[in-house]
């Protein structure tokens, strides 16, 4: 038994938000109001706003069996600024609501909330405000994620246009195989307790999982070399997924290469390990939070400059199609099988 549990309803909500934001700090010029007040006020200094809201629920999107609170803390933050990384614009501020039952502590919010501060000094961003509930069925997570832009220089996902190129930051189908490998790991220890998981060999796939990062940095650096993408998207739902939202409201077809997708060489290991094909992961898995965009043709030469950024494909004419060249130079049609929110549930218990 722990010995040091403080059990929720002895705080009461007022004083348990007091507890949890007792440390936060302001770090944004433009925050004037943060907690503690009916609402925060924020001045974006004539920058216009953008704003994304996420909801992680636990048996849907996170197994605490396997997930450290303080990284699920850090998680929820990092997707929700990966939707305002993917609108080229600089996020700034959250706010946080969760929903949570009473075999929750207060220490282990703690936890969870040590989390969200790591991930708000790491994309220097403001706690603002939220709310706390009582939930009966697990742990329940809303996150708005606001953001500021230049007047008119945001990036949408309908801008693409033919001749185009398709880029993606990063590696591929990690986070997919990661959770594969956590859900293995749990059956096993179910079956046998005494038998403990060793995945320190598996840090790569694991931390794409569990700890992932939204790339600011790439924003930062597109913006930094005068490229202003025509289109983006984060990757989420899985590659094909986006790349045919792209299509879809940019009213084009593309044409992608296999040999060009950026998949980890942990993740190919992995991947035979399970017996699947690392091109499905890379397609199809998910949460991996890069960022997928298409550039006009004449900035080639400067994208190429980073090494984090791959050149997969190109837009068509909408009445081509979106296409996966093979290595074997096959030519499939490009089918979104990612993650479906009501669907088939990746990661439901």
């Amino acid at each position: 038994m722990n010995e040091n549990r403080t059990e929720i309803g002895s705080l009461g909500e007022f004083g348990l938000i007091d507890h949890l934001t007792r440390n936060n700090e302001t770090v944004q010029a433009g925050t004037l109001l943060s907690i503690g007040d009916d609402g925060a006020v924020i001045d974006h200094f004539g920058k216009q706003t953008v704003i994304s809201t996420d909801m992680l629920v636990e048996g849907v999107h996170f197994d605490l069996m396997y997930t450290p609170l303080k990284h699920l803390g850090y998680k929820s933050v990092a997707v929700n600024v990966s939707d305002i990384a993917a609108m080229m614009a600089t996020p700034t501020h959250i706010t946080l609501s969760i929903g949570i039952s009473n075999r929750f502590s207060v220490e282990a919010l703690d936890e969870f909330y040590t989390g969200v501060y790591a991930a708000c000094e790491q994309y220097n961003i403001d706690l603002v405000g939220g709310d706390t509930t009582s939930s009966s069925s697990g742990m329940i997570i809303s996150i708005t994620a606001i953001g500021e832009v230049t007047p008119d220089q945001f990036v949408t996902r309908s801008g693409a246009r033919k001749h185009d190129l398709i880029c993606v930051s990063g590696y591929l189908g990690g986070a997919y195989l990661g959770l594969q490998l956590l859900e293995r790991e749990k059956r096993i220890f179910l079956e046998n307790p005494s038998i403990q998981p060793d995945l320190q060999q598996r840090s790569h796939i694991v931390g794409r999982i569990l700890k992932p990062e939204a790339r600011t940095d790439i924003m930062e650096w597109l913006n930094e070399q005068g490229i202003k993408p025509t289109s983006m998207i984060d990757v989420s739902d899985g590659l094909s997924s986006e790349l045919l939202h792209i299509c879809r409201q940019s009213r084009c077809g593309c044409v992608i290469h296999e040999e060009k997708l950026p998949v980890h060489d942990e993740s190919r290991e992995v991947a035979m390990e399970f017996g699947v094909d690392p091109t499905m992961c890379a397609l199809n898995g998910g949460e991996d939070y890069e960022l997928l965009f298409t550039i006009p043709q004449a900035d080639y030469d400067k994208i190429t400059a980073h090494e984090g950024i791959s050149v997969i494909g190109y837009i068509t004419e909408e009445e081509e199609g979106a296409h996966l060249i093979t290595r074997s130079n096959n030519k499939h049609a490009l089918v979104a099988q990612g993650w479906n929110a009501f669907g088939d549930q990746k990661n439901a218990n």
